[in-house]
């Protein structure tokens, strides 16, 4: 079954997190997601105040931007949440946006090569390795968590747009991250890239779950509220992208995505998004009952 989320977009001040995210829990969402922006909300903050906040709904962090992170405290928080919330974490990693890298003096030469070792060392962490590592950017010492993720949990996706980091996402991590700028061919392109990485790895076999953002705007002034941000993003030459409209129009949207390779769509609301409450219960009360 296609699993369905809703984002809380850091835009929105941190102390609105709460109710989103217990609407969210309430009306049976089944995924909340949320963003490591620069200079917003902290990623592993705000994940665990969501989950200590509700029940059962699962909580996604993507991205977390693996320049501004030394890899034994990603692994350390990230570990500490899944034993502490079993099931109900979803940890995502990549490159981050590489201006914001620069104003804060984390931007390197190879986004990729750091990309690969980061994703390698906290796989490996997770699954409960001891590991010694001496890499071009991420180097370990005897270094193991006393606390790992129970057995089976741990997972650790990553976010990609290029056919490297695609291909990348393939061979080492556990699943992918695609934003809202990528429309149902593209979802496409990607899972033939993926695939092809997990071919080149031997990693052939087994599940690589993929997961889309889809940029949703739902009301009166629907149509102009996605016509103004994919223009801001200057995306609006791009067939296909987005969706504006009723619940109907929505799960079409979905359905184009889940045909073309994702199992889980984020629906991802406008920045100017009146209702951020009214969002996450739109997404799970009417959108979710029309997606199989």
């Amino acid at each position: 079954m296609t699993e369905l989320g809703a984002v809380f977009r850091p835009q929105l001040a941190p102390e609105r997190l709460r109710a989103v995210a217990r609407v969210a829990d309430e009306t049976g969402l089944d995924q909340l997601w949320l963003w490591e922006d620069c200079f917003r909300e902290g990623g592993i903050s705000t994940a665990a105040a969501a989950l200590a906040w509700t029940e059962r709904v699962r909580v996604g962090v993507g991205l977390l931007p693996v320049p501004l992170r030394n890899v034994a405290i990603t692994a350390m928080e990230a570990a500490s949440l899944h034993r502490m919330f079993p099931g109900r974490v979803i940890v995502g990693v990549g490159h981050g946006v590489q201006d914001w890298m620069g104003q804060v003096g984390a931007r390197v030469e190879s986004p990729v090569t750091l990309l690969r070792e980061h994703l390698v060392a906290l796989r490996a962490l997770l699954g409960g390795e001891r590991v010694t590592t001496e890499g071009r950017y991420v180097t370990l010492d005897d270094v193991a968590l006393d606390w790992p993720p129970e057995a089976g949990g741990g997972g650790v996706l990553a976010g990609a747009t290029g056919p490297r980091s695609l291909r990348l996402t393939g061979e080492a991590a556990d699943g992918t991250i695609l934003t809202a700028a990528t429309n149902a061919e593209g979802v496409r392109k990607a899972r033939q890239l993926i695939d092809a990485g997990r071919e080149a790895s031997g990693r052939g076999a087994g599940p690589h779950p993929v997961v889309v953002y889809l940029l949703t705007a739902t009301g009166t002034d629907a149509a102009d509220r996605l016509r103004a941000e994919l223009a801001d993003e200057g995306l609006e030459s791009v067939p296909d992208l987005g969706v504006a409209g009723d619940a109907g129009a929505v799960a079409k949207a979905v359905g184009r995505l889940v045909e073309a390779g994702a199992d889980t769509v984020v629906l991802q609301p406008t920045g100017d998004e009146p209702d951020p409450e009214g969002f996450v219960r739109f997404v799970a009360e009417e959108v979710r009952p029309l997606v199989p």
